[in-house]
């Protein structure tokens, strides 16, 4: 399982969500459950309109999408985690200490990006098509590698 993980899991994270769940869908290889928790969610909030309709224009659907905040348990049964930003990794890290093992910031699969993903909420639909490429480029190179880290 691909566990993404920011604050409120109405923006970026569930963005990353849909953006693997299609560029991971192509490849036959990877099976996986992709899903997005947030360190500070409230369950069942939607996405947030405009990561609906940044999602949209890529024909991704975010309509149904209900946060869920993030738990021992998710991060016990992950794979790969995926924070977008330190402090989200750093919440994993006291969740599940283990987990920290397999957590990764999403900028790490971007040589030429460090530090956090913007956080888009409150801004206008620039900052969220901002922070979709980056995810989007970062998600890319992310199945790139663990499409070499399975062949190896």
């Amino acid at each position: 399982m691909i566990l993404f993980v920011c604050s409120g899991n109405t923006c970026r994270s569930p963005l990353a969500e849909v953006i693997a769940k299609k560029i991971f869908s192509k490849d036959k290889k990877f099976q996986s459950t992709i899903i997005s928790a947030g360190t500070s969610a409230r369950d069942g909030l939607p996405a947030s309109p405009l990561a609906i309709e940044v999602a949209g224009a890529k024909s991704l659907d975010l309509s149904n999408h209900k946060a869920k905040l993030l738990s021992r348990t998710l991060a016990k049964d992950a794979d790969v985690i995926v924070a977008l930003g330190a402090n989200h990794r750093d919440t994993v890290g006291i969740i599940e200490p283990a987990a920290l093992e397999y957590t990764f910031m999403m900028t790490d699969f971007c040589e030429d990006e460090d530090g956090d993903v913007l956080d888009p909420i409150g801004m206008g639909l620039e900052a969220y098509e901002a922070t979709y490429a980056l995810l989007e480029k970062c998600i890319e190179r992310m199945k790139k590698k663990l499409t070499r880290q399975q062949e190896g």
